[in-house]
């Protein structure tokens, strides 16, 4: 390796970040990517303050260990809900990804949405691309000072509300909002509202593409995902090379359609040239699109030269939407999503779970009866009050018996309660070593049973 190689390699490894300053571009994609900003962070700013049914809409209450979901009121025994619901959410951006590559990225990603509107109050505080760059070079003015100051009064209120928006889901948050009136924040509820705002500034403020390009694992493990029929962002090389402007384009035969503006770089959140080809840095914001569509638009040239297509559509190949990797996941997530919604319309409000007493397998009663001891644990998964009966079925003849007051077999909302039982049989029946009995609780409509191990008498 050569002493200049040497050099190179040094300094694309240790030369200072520069600073990346995203041009403003209108066109349709934004226009979509600007509406997918607006109702993400509406829902996620306003859902908190919906109240359904008298309580929050939306409330992960930890201290009750209940999860309150749009009227609906889930349990840590619910856990599986969840998750099957995290197992969904992957799969379908492994599914969305293959069909139309990041879309996930470009228009839902947490960090793009908030790094969208940290530029917004970025543009209006400090003004276009070409007045940021000058001003960040000018020396310290009052108007820079002035500037300055007025973005960063807007970034850090932004968080904060970001912040206390999230401690919301935890908190009720009109209980937080008064709590933070009258600045009495528990511990824990100071601790998050300040970390969750750090880190939004942090990201969406300083970071911004660096964590797309340095710290996101999925830019990473994308292409496994991808193939020559994923739909991608991409520039036309065999219309747009060779590229030229200016003069130049009038003196040279046959140029290419591209006319070296470099607008496509401009715009780009994330400062790569997507002539030069698919890069992971990309995440398909299409900005380089709508930019390159205008400049064709006043050129007179058809526009496309950057567009979203595929790697075989660009070399004259045709393209297939649906292939074995699409169908496959399509396969899965529908499968997942009917096992979620299966599972959740047969959801019991009762849950029981059923221990044999270990001291000993059975005990006789009398002469002609046996029973074997119990502890019955039965958790209240509804929203009101419930009482329960008991009953047993498996062999002929089997009751079931408790020694503690109807009272006792009764819960409130969440409240998990122990009752002992018994359940007798009589000897004749119960001939075998074990059998395999059904114990039932029951609450209204509601039933739910546990197989249990029943030893008999067996000579």
């Amino acid at each position: 390796m050569s002493t200049q190689e040497r050099e190179t390699i040094e300094l694309n490894l240790y030369q200072a970040h520069k600073k990346i300053y995203p041009r403003e571009v209108k066109g349709r994609f934004q226009f979509k990517r600007k509406l997918a900003v607006v109702v993400l962070l509406g829902l996620f700013y306003l859902v908190p303050w919906l109240q359904m049914g008298g309580e929050q809409a939306i409330l992960f209450d930890l201290p009750n260990r209940r999860f309150h979901i749009l009227g609906l009121i889930l349990w840590p025994q619910d856990f599986i809900f969840l998750a099957l619901l995290l197992i969904i959410a992957a799969f379908s951006l492994f599914f969305f990804t293959a069909l139309a590559g990041r879309l996930w990225c470009g228009y839902a990603c947490p960090q793009t949405v908030w790094t969208e509107v940290f530029i917004w109050m970025e543009q209006l505080t400090e003004g276009g691309r070409n007045q940021r760059m000058k001003l960040d070079q000018a020396p310290w003015t009052w108007n820079k000072f002035r500037k300055k100051t007025s973005k960063q009064i807007l970034w850090v209120t932004f968080a904060l509300w970001t912040g206390f928006t999230f401690v919301g889901f935890f908190t009720p948050i009109r209980e937080l909002a008064n709590h933070i009136w009258i600045w009495q924040l528990g511990p824990w509820e100071m601790f998050w509202l300040f970390f969750y705002s750090f880190a939004t500034y942090g990201n969406a403020g300083f970071l911004r593409e660096q964590v797309c390009l340095y710290m996101c694992p999925y830019a990473r493990f994308q292409s496994a995902m991808f193939d020559k029929d994923s739909l991608i962002i991409s520039y036309d090389e065999q219309r747009g090379e060779p590229r030229m402007r200016g003069k130049k384009r009038r003196t040279e035969n046959n140029p290419g359609d591209c006319i070296d503006c470099t607008l496509c770089v401009q715009v780009c959140p994330t400062g790569i040239d997507i002539r030069d080809g698919l890069q992971y840095e990309c995440i398909a914001c299409a900005a380089c699109i709508d930019a390159c569509d205008e400049v064709m638009e006043k050129s007179g040239m058809p526009k496309g030269l950057i567009r979203y297509t595929t790697e075989h559509s660009l070399s004259g190949k045709p393209s297939r939407i649906l292939r074995p990797r699409v169908i496959l996941y399509a396969l899965v997530l529908f499968g997942l999503i009917t096992g979620f919604v299966t599972a959740f319309m047969m959801r019991s409000p009762i849950s029981i779970n059923v221990l044999h007493d270990r001291n000993t397998f059975y005990r006789m009663v009398d002469s002609n009866t046996i029973e074997n001891v119990y502890t019955l644990k039965i958790m209240n998964k509804g929203r009101e009050t419930a009482q329960y009966q008991l009953s047993a079925s498996g062999l002929p003849e089997l009751s079931v018996v408790t020694d503690v007051d109807s009272d006792m077999l009764q819960a409130e909302p969440g409240q998990l309660i122990s009752v002992p039982i018994k359940i007798r049989a009589p000897k004749k029946i119960a001939n075998q070593r074990i059998h395999n009995i059904l114990l039932s609780v029951m609450s209204g409509q509601h039933k739910n049973s546990e197989e249990v191990k029943y030893f008999g008498y067996k000579k």
